[in-house]
């Protein structure tokens, strides 16, 4: 079976034929290549289609060489302009990736921003789990993702952290405890740990708020084991205050609390460290977008 003509054997030729011989070809052309080079390879074309495609001295084109220009002009003509152009496109275009609270209620003040100083902003934004973010970058499908910072990179991922988001419980306002020592009893099957008074309303086991969660715990001998899972915070806010539990939380800057709701930070607990993530050496308008991401953070620190 007869395979396809070398696609850069064309483009040499393209460029010979345009500039009317191999040595001014070698010359304008916009890359470096040597004239044997071109010279052997250009043989190899003629010698695949099984014609002459032009003479060498004085320079011009066979009838088989002015068809096959005629076919190829148009192609490798416009290259240049097309690839100015998406490139001017895309320098423009941020594909962005973040959870659905961050994209509600933090992105829309930093891409506001971001866009005074790009007019031309383009922008594709995807709600995304933090489980998802790192496959999101390495397969190049977002060029930036705003998440959860937590464990290790993927191979040639970049982090830079923006955020400390203190953790709390979320009980009903009707509730008079203070603190978790308020929600937790002696085990009264093992001295040496407490337990949850109240059920716990949190997220599935893989999520890093779950496991921060208890994890601390663990540290400090409590048992109190999720008994209503949800797949998002804001679920959490709405069972605790229907009277389904004590909800796991957290203090996000700029957002209240719904009413029926109130917070019991715990302070002693690690914080939420919520960052960006990048792959390899970041476009330009990446750039941007993160200076922009850590002055909207100082703000709210």
């Amino acid at each position: 079976m007869s395979t396809l003509m070398n696609i850069h054997h064309l483009e040499l030729f393209f460029y010979v034929a345009k500039f009317e011989g191999i040595t001014a070809a070698v010359r304008k052309m916009p890359y470096g290549i040597q004239q044997p080079a071109v010279s052997g390879q250009l043989l190899q074309l003629e010698e695949k289609l099984g014609v002459k495609l032009f003479n060498r001295r004085p320079f011009a084109l066979t009838p088989a060489g002015e068809e096959l220009y005629d076919y190829c002009y148009p192609f490798f003509s416009r290259l240049r302009d097309v690839e100015e152009r998406l490139r001017g496109e895309e320098s423009q275009h941020l594909r962005l990736a973040a959870s659905a609270l961050t994209l509600r209620n933090h992105l829309p003040d930093v891409l506001e921003d971001l866009k005074k100083e790009e007019p031309n902003l383009r922008l594709s934004l995807k709600e995304v789990d933090p489980s998802d973010v790192h496959h999101l970058l390495t397969s190049q499908q977002v060029d930036i993702a705003v998440s959860v910072l937590a464990g290790k990179l993927a191979e040639g991922l970049r982090s830079l952290p923006l955020v400390e988001i203190p953790v709390a419980l979320l009980v009903p306002s009707s509730l008079k405890a203070k603190s978790l020592s308020d929600l937790v009893d002696e085990d009264p099957y093992n001295p040496k740990r407490s337990i949850g008074r109240e059920p716990l309303v949190g997220l599935p086991p893989h999520e890093v708020l779950q496991q921060l969660f208890q994890n601390e715990f663990e540290q400090r001998k409590i048992t109190w084991t999720t008994s209503v899972e949800v797949n998002s915070m804001e679920v959490i806010r709405d069972y605790v205050i229907r009277g389904f539990g004590i909800g796991l939380g957290l203090m996000i800057p700029g957002v209240e609390l719904p009413k029926g709701l109130r917070a019991i930070p715990l302070k002693e607990f690690p914080p939420l460290v919520i960052g960006a993530l990048y792959q390899g050496k970041p476009k330009a308008l990446v750039t941007r977008f993160l200076a922009t991401a850590q002055k909207h953070a100082k703000s709210l620190a």
